[in-house]
């Protein structure tokens, strides 16, 4: 397989702010070793969802600002496992890995129960603060005396997701783009400060179109400009560093599997989560071999799959706490190529889906970090 490891602890997103925090001389979790930013009184984190490092450098002609910083910026960064927003997001805000914050995938099961945890849209019955009880860096970097400020759209404001991942800043609710720069200028003025901002236009249009089409296309350019635009309007000592949460590939339906017409894949399987290109498979009591057995025979070399002792033991998850452990699945399934095992019984709006993320492809995995 064709796999990027996370590099935790050297240039993944869970470095990114406590390299940050550095650079404004505060301190927020253990100092990267791979990842050095500039001394600044000011700085503007600004995510692109979607934005994989692999889909900059070959779609550079649409993004000219964005890939200028290229080959200035010290190389791609990584992802955590599985690359996917959620997971991601709360990487970067805490600076830790998904083993230890314990978002560890786009749907997780909630232990002692058979239901899953959507995590992006979570579920009022769980308590993010105790599903997320670490003290996130924009918590840590406001006690140290940095004014923190989050700019993310309206709706956002108070979310699950939210609260797990990037509370304690001031939240601005901006759904334009003119707002989000508007805001993150203004929040930028104060000293020392560091203001986060979150677009997600470009994750949605490669879901509902594509990295291969001239919507996704389009889309990159305007995020391109957008990322231009804030960097002429902040003030000339601000630094700008520009990241993702993954990048993405697309399916196609010849790529497809729907386990619900495999009936060997959900003998033994309780509850099946994660999403289509990585899969938790929730095991039976005993059925952890055959389950094994079974999904390795169907995809082949198509995908990796593992059991959970087996990817933690090769660092995928980072180290992983107690808490967290069965929410991990007994199996995981991380496709390889094109591939995207779906369900249309239990995930039916996944088949709707074209771009897909979460495996441990370069295109997924790779995640640009540049500095401006």
């Amino acid at each position: 397989m064709d796999f990027v490891e996370p590099a935790y602890g050297r240039r993944s997103l869970a470095d990114v702010l406590p390299a940050v925090a550095r650079a404004l001389g505060a301190r927020v979790g253990v100092p990267p070793s791979g990842l050095e930013l500039p001394d600044a009184a000011s700085y503007v984190v600004f995510l692109v969802d979607g934005l994989g490092a692999r889909l900059l450098e070959r779609h550079a002609h649409a993004a000219p600002y964005l890939s200028g910083l290229l080959a200035s910026s010290g190389g791609p960064g990584t992802a955590g496992v599985p690359s996917t927003t959620a997971t991601s997001l709360t990487s970067l805000g805490t600076g830790l890995t998904p083993g230890a914050h314990g978002l560890v995938g786009f749907t997780a099961r909630i232990p002692g129960t058979d239901k899953l945890l959507n995590h992006l849209f979570w579920d009022a019955d769980v308590d993010p603060l105790e599903w997320q009880p670490h003290p996130t860096a924009f918590a840590t970097l406001a006690a140290a005396g940095v004014s923190v400020t989050v700019v993310n759209k309206r709706e956002f404001r108070g979310s699950g997701l939210t609260v797990a991942s990037s509370r304690g800043g001031d939240f601005v609710g901006a759904d334009k783009v003119g707002e989000r720069i508007a805001a993150a200028v203004t929040a930028s003025t104060t000293r020392p400060s560091m203001t986060y901002l979150y677009d997600s236009d470009l994750d949605w249009t490669g879901h509902r179109w594509g990295v291969a089409s001239s919507q996704w296309l389009q889309q990159l350019a305007m995020v391109d400009a957008e990322a231009e635009q804030l960097r002429e309007a902040l003030p000339a000592d601000t630094r700008l560093v520009v990241v993702a949460d993954h990048g993405m590939v697309d399916s196609p339906d010849a790529s497809r599997i729907d386990v619900d017409e495999h009936a060997e894949l959900l003998d033994g399987v309780a509850l099946l989560g994660g999403e289509a290109r990585f899969r938790h498979l929730y095991c039976r009591s005993g059925a952890v071999d055959d389950v094994l057995t079974s999904w390795t025979a169907v995809l082949g070399d198509r995908a990796t799959v593992l059991t959970r002792g087996d990817a933690i033991r090769r660092g995928w998850f980072g180290p992983v706490d107690a808490r967290v452990l069965p929410r991990l699945g007994d199996v995981v399934v991380a496709c390889d190529g094109d591939l995207g095992i779906f369900s249309t019984e239990r995930f039916a709006y996944e088949k709707t889906l074209v771009g897909l993320h979460g495996s441990l492809t370069p295109d997924e995995m790779l995640i640009p970090v540049l500095v401006d």
